[in-house]
């Protein structure tokens, strides 16, 4: 996976998870909504690039973090945002991504239009006691009646170690750095407190690994949260060098190297099956020339050769550097 340049890295961060794990994403929903996936039904990753038409037939894109839709015994959307550091604007966001994604999938009816929004939340890596553990959106019609659409919240600071395997909220554990934030300062200055931290992320990693060879979790999903980790944590820590070295070298060096091989060695397989999700090559195709995801990784994923991914990519009309 190549190096992460960019002014949202943890929503790039969680944009992967979300396409890259498909085994990570039904616990999150529900933990979030109170849903009760099995890990049978099927995904449906939809387009994430959204477009509000302005003054003078201008266009203006909208990137949401994750836009997917749930079969089962029924059909659901759901909408998903990373909010790293909340500025008091996410409710306007999730409102505008939430209209356009209801006005793509409008059913006009005749003379009436029907627009369904779609389940939302917010995944707050950062948050303080005023941070509301439910928000609404209030939509005022002409006629004075009031619909609300309500906007689901997961505050990390809530999940300790322990809770997220409890409840298999492993797509959380690249953003488990944010609850020590704090003490990152701490940990920089003083080596007994930054072993602590290290015994913290190598218990965390024994975990997965043993998910891994019980057969709980792919190979392809341990090495891409560990990697993801990594990033996060590199980025978190910039003005730590103590903790970024130490840090550094539990998630990083030889063992996660070989966690990619063998991911990309699974991919192979698995994305013989998963790239005939619906919206799956799209997503990577932009993750690729967003130069998040290598183009190898995500030609493993798909189960196709790098010439191959490069030649789709071209005539999709996506950049390949």
């Amino acid at each position: 996976m190549g190096e992460i340049i960019s002014n949202t890295p943890y929503d790039d961060v969680y944009r992967t998870m979300y396409v890259m794990c498909d085994e990570l994403v039904l616990p999150l929903l529900n933990e979030v909504f109170g849903e009760h996936y099995s890990g049978r039904e099927k995904i449906i990753r939809r387009g994430n690039e959204h477009f509000d038409l302005q003054q003078e037939g201008a266009e203006e894109k909208r990137i949401t973090d994750s836009f997917l839709e749930v079969v089962g015994e029924t059909r659901k959307k759901y909408h998903c945002e990373c909010e790293s550091t909340p500025d008091g604007s996410i409710l306007i966001r999730m409102f505008q991504y939430g209209s356009q994604i209801a006005l793509e999938d409008a059913e006009l009816r005749g003379d009436e239009l029907f627009v369904e929004f779609p389940n939302a939340a917010v995944l707050y890596l950062r948050s303080t006691a005023s941070t509301p553990q439910r928000m609404k959106i209030c939509i005022r019609t002409s006629s004075g009646e009031e619909v609300i659409q309500p906007i689901e919240t997961l505050k990390m600071s809530d999940y300790s170690v322990d809770t997220i395997f409890e409840k298999k909220l492993y797509f959380l554990i690249p953003f488990y750095i944010f609850n020590v934030e704090n003490h990152l300062k701490e940990y920089d200055e003083i080596p007994e407190k930054l072993k602590g931290l290290e015994r913290s992320y190598q218990d965390i990693y024994d975990r997965l690994e043993h998910l891994s060879e019980t057969g709980e979790m792919l190979a392809v999903t341990k090495g891409t949260i560990r990697e993801l980790s990594n990033k996060v944590v590199q980025n978190i820590a910039e003005r730590y060098e103590n903790v970024r070295k130490g840090m550094g070298e539990v998630m990083g060096g030889k063992v996660l190297s070989l966690d990619v091989i063998k991911s990309f060695d699974e991919g192979r397989q698995e994305g013989r099956q998963e790239g005939r999700q619906e919206g799956r090559q799209e997503e990577l195709y932009s993750l690729v020339q967003d130069g998040i995801v290598s183009v190898e990784k995500a030609a493993a994923r798909l189960g196709i050769s790098v010439t191959r991914m490069k030649e789709d990519m071209e005539r999709s009309g996506y950049i390949v550097l």
